[in-house]
């Protein structure tokens, strides 16, 4: 990979990094959240649910627009949409209002996301793709370990409104980049129109295979925001670890996220992309099952749910790029659409995850790991049924 091709790598990974780096930001000041606003952690855990929801929207909206208008257009407003919104955040008077931006904040967000992977697609194809989506994902993984600690010191220099404000200036930076150094990817206007923009998404939810790589990736990564919902109540309230120390810990599983998607790029020069991504996935059930043990039976503490989660997390930075370039890998020529029925399932998924494991939420790490586990087998299983094995391909 040259010198302008990593450039550009780092650029789309920022932008599509304003997803996790929205939701990792304000999470060491969850709790203080709850006491800020007088209510419940369930109130608190809705922020990011409608965030994730908005997300899901905001892709089915905005993946038509771009294989009809192209890309820059739609990306630049869905920017500009999340600053505006990042700004209003900093000054919601409740938690209701609150969670209502954060939904606004994310169907403007969506846009980075959609649209840069309709980007790689238009790009590349392929092992390549997967591989190119490989470093993107180590360079989003940036993000969940700067986030925390970043967010913890802001909060604790500026209150949670200083989060928000953050976000506003990274959106700022978000529309520099996109404006400056991301040309036009898309050849060819596809002129969409309602009627055919359902039949599309119709024929890609009758395509057995998309769906069978779409949810498999999509509930794995499931497994992982249930564990962003809920892990700072986890490991500050429950295993009593200062906000400090979470972010570290949280870092180091974000660590794990990386150079599993570096090795990823290593693994496929040798190894198609759906063997590694079944290896994947079924790595983070039995890791997800390990955590749930762990949990369960409380033998260790800390000290036995950290290594398993640590492998379940870690997984993703194999099982998320594979997964998403299997699944476009048929529709090169509605690269759009395709980003965005994969992007919306995957994040409403993630919402309902978050939501279930915030709801089973009692204190203790159970409900998490629990989630977590179902998630796992749940994505062996789709796989197995939706997508299985070519012997012929393999």
């Amino acid at each position: 990979m040259d010198r302008g091709m990593r450039l550009w790598v780092m650029s789309v990974g920022l932008i599509v990094a304003i997803g996790p780096f929205s939701i990792d930001m304000y999470l060491p000041s969850l709790p203080a959240l709850q006491t800020h606003f007088g209510v419940d952690a369930a109130a608190v855990q809705r922020t990011l649910s409608l965030f994730f929801v908005g997300l899901a929207i905001g892709q089915l909206i905005y993946g038509p627009i771009a294989d009809r208008f192209g890309r820059r257009g739609p990306l630049l407003s869905g920017l500009i949409l999340y600053t505006l919104t990042s700004v209003a955040c900093r000054y919601a008077p409740n938690i209701e209002t609150l969670a209502m931006l954060r939904f606004l904040q994310a169907l403007g967000g969506a846009a980075g996301m959609v649209v840069v992977r309709a980007m790689v697609r238009d790009r590349f194809s392929g092992p390549e793709m997967a591989r190119v989506l490989s470093s993107m994902t180590a360079v989003m993984g940036v993000a969940p370990i700067i986030a925390p600690t970043l967010g913890g010191f802001v909060f604790r220099t500026f209150g949670w409104q200083g989060e928000f404000a953050f976000l506003a200036i990274f959106g700022t930076l978000c529309i520099i980049i996109a404006a400056r150094m991301l040309p036009e990817t898309l050849a060819q206007r596809v002129p969409h129109t309602p009627r055919s923009v359902a039949a599309h998404y119709l024929q890609m939810m009758r395509h057995r295979r998309f769906m069978g790589y779409a949810l498999a990736g999509g509930t794995a990564q499931g497994a992982m925001f249930a564990y962003i919902s809920v892990s700072a109540f986890v490991f500050i309230d429950y295993y009593r670890l200062t906000p400090v120390a979470f972010a570290i810990m949280f870092g180091c599983n974000a660590g794990a996220l990386i150079v599993a998607s570096q090795l990823n790029a290593l693994v496929l020069r040798r190894v198609p992309v759906q063997v590694v991504l079944r290896y994947a996935v079924r790595t983070s059930a039995a890791a997800s099952g390990l955590t749930l043990i762990a949990a369960a039976t409380g033998i260790g503490g800390l000290y036995t749910v950290l290594p398993p989660l640590f492998v379940a997390i870690g997984s993703l930075g194999f099982s998320f790029p594979n997964a998403t370039a299997a699944a476009m890998a048929p529709f090169g020529d509605r690269a759009g659409i395709a980003a965005a029925l994969l992007g919306t399932l995957q994040f409403t998924i993630a919402a309902v995850s978050g939501s279930v494991a915030a709801a089973l939420y009692s204190g203790t790490p159970l409900a998490m790991a629990a989630v977590m586990a179902v998630c796992g087998v749940v994505a062996v299983l789709l796989l197995r049924t939706l997508a299985p094995a070519e012997p012929a391909a393999a």
